[in-house]
Parts: C-alpha cells; sequence; structure tokens
C-alpha cells in the first residue's frame, strides 16, 4: 500500500506531516504541489494556536509492504 506524505513546517518552525493513505498513487509533482498550497492558504489544521501546515516543504510516497507469518483462519 502506499500513502502519500506530505511535510510541512508550522508557524512554530517545526515539521509537521499529512499523511493520506487512499490518495492516487500517480499524482503529478505539480497536482502535488498545488494540493499543499492550497493546504497552506486555507489554514485548515491548527493545535494550540499553532498552524501545522504554515509552508510546504515536501512530499513523498511511501510504500509499505506486509509480509505474513501466521495468518489468521478463515471462516
Amino acid at each position: 500500500m502506499k500513502t502519500l506524505d506530505m511535510s510541512f513546517k508550522t508557524s512554530a518552525h517545526k515539521v509537521h506531516h499529512l499523511k493520506l493513505r487512499y490518495a492516487s498513487d500517480d499524482l503529478s509533482k505539480e497536482v502535488v504541489a498545488k494540493a499543499m498550497a492550497d493546504l497552506t492558504a486555507a489554514q485548515l489544521f491548527s493545535k494550540e494556536g499553532v498552524n501545522l501546515a504554515a509552508e510546504p516543504l515536501a512530499a513523498k510516497y511511501v510504500e509499505t509492504v506486509e509480509t505474513p507469518i501466521i495468518e489468521a483462519p478463515k471462516d
């Protein structure tokens, strides 16, 4: 499974990650950059007075590979 991991600088100058599990896995750089800019402009994410998405930093896909060791029985 691929996850889109977008990194933002907060208004407190720390890094905050927004991870989307169900994002399309073939988004272009321009589409992701525009989405990050829109999220920054909307100022939707804040916690205790800190804007969590004050400035877009980076974005990447993270792929998780599961390797079962013991599988649950199927009913």
